[in-house]
């Protein structure tokens, strides 16, 4: 029914920037919100950034100001653009959706160097 496919995820030194894209296909009657989970080692998984249905994107403190979630409704795409990255920000990165059910992404590997 819905899926949602990730890329983008790599290696790159501490200060560069990263890309991940989850794009969408299925039927999709209603979306409350759709964002970003990430998960490292040890650790459970969290809230990167959640846009609503009201259009607010929030963010969690860790990542404010250096990560931007923005879409492409034409190709059915979220983008998470990654900046100022930090070894802190090593995870598996989740894409999100919740509908009438939730939905999530394969993941993908973000791995951030000193």
């Amino acid at each position: 029914q819905v899926q949602l496919v990730e890329s983008g995820g790599g290696l790159v030194q501490a200060g560069g920037s990263l890309r991940l894209s989850c794009a969408a296909s299925g039927t999709i009657f209603r979306i409350n919100n759709m964002g970003w989970y990430r998960q490292a080692p040890g650790k459970q998984r969290e809230l990167v950034a959640i846009e609503t249905s009201g259009g607010r994107t929030n963010y969690a403190d860790s990542v404010k100001g250096r990560f931007t979630v923005y879409r492409d409704n034409g190709k059915n795409t979220l983008y998470l653009q990654m900046n100022s990255l930090k070894p802190e920000d090593t995870a598996v990165y989740y894409c999100y959706l919740h509908s009438l059910y939730d939905y999530w992404g394969q993941g993908t590997q973000v791995t951030v160097s000193s």
